[in-house]
């Protein structure tokens, strides 16, 4: 776990968090992408314990209530992220925990406790994904739910320059990188599919469903193709991938 970078995103994000309220939450998966509406990856959600890693601004925890989880529990790096959380969630009678905290500790998360455990594009802000996918696994009890998104790692490589998609970076390249769309310094890990499917399998999950797949609604072809996600870019390459697992 690097401190420093922790310290780094933290900022990066207490700046941004008014900037992202409400983006993209559940059904949402992430931009151009099937939503749940479509996609039915969380099984029976009535009477729930869930728990949404990187939580933002509660959103996706409120669309868990509307489908009648019975527990709400998140965590987030961002104490701007908490509190918006909290105000979304403040007319809620369900229980509900909010904790200022990165993904990669556990302080304080039950173990063998919750029924699904989720994350809407943020799973790529950890800075150590095996303690994360480990402590995620120790949480969940035997057969419980965990559905990531995270923007898909040859998104990046990848750009639309004069009508043709052109490599720019190499894939097997991974790590930390530093995000060229944020202002503040903000920290990523660069990860290839087949170290997610690895780490999932040693941390005892079974992976049901891995979804590559661009949707478009018609704003998205109004979209400026200088934007980060854009349609004629994600017409070539998703810019997400989602993954479905169960705790063995």
């Amino acid at each position: 776990m690097n401190i420093e970078l922790l310290r780094q995103n933290k900022s990066a994000w207490e700046e941004a968090s008014e900037r992202f309220f409400g983006r993209d939450p559940l059904p949402s998966y992430g931009p151009m992408t099937p939503s749940e509406d479509s996609l039915q990856l969380f099984q029976n959600l009535k009477g729930a314990k869930v728990l949404d890693l990187g939580c933002g601004s509660g959103h996706s925890l409120k669309y868990m209530e509307r489908k009648g989880a019975s527990e709400l529990w998140g965590i987030d790096l961002s104490n701007s992220q908490i509190e918006a959380a909290r105000n979304v969630l403040s007319s809620t009678d369900l229980p509900i925990h909010l904790l200022e905290l990165p993904m990669e500790m556990n302080e304080g998360i039950p173990t063998n406790y919750f029924d699904v455990i989720y994350s809407i594009y943020a799973v790529g802000w950890t800075t150590h994904l095996e303690k994360t996918f480990m402590n995620v696994s120790s949480y969940l009890k035997q057969g419980g739910q965990f559905i990531f998104s995270w923007e898909h790692p040859m998104y990046n490589r990848l750009n639309f320059i004069e009508n043709s998609m052109v490599m720019e970076k190499t894939y097997l390249e991974e790590g930390i990188y530093r995000h060229p769309a944020w202002n503040e310094p903000a920290y990523m890990q660069q990860v290839k599919i087949s170290t997610y499917v690895n780490l999932l399998i040693s941390a005892g999950f079974h992976i049901k469903q891995i979804v590559e797949e661009s949707e478009f609604a018609n704003e998205d072809y109004s979209r400026s193709s200088n934007r980060w996600y854009n349609a004629s870019k994600a017409s070539y390459i998703p810019t997400t991938i989602i993954f479905s697992c169960v705790k063995v």
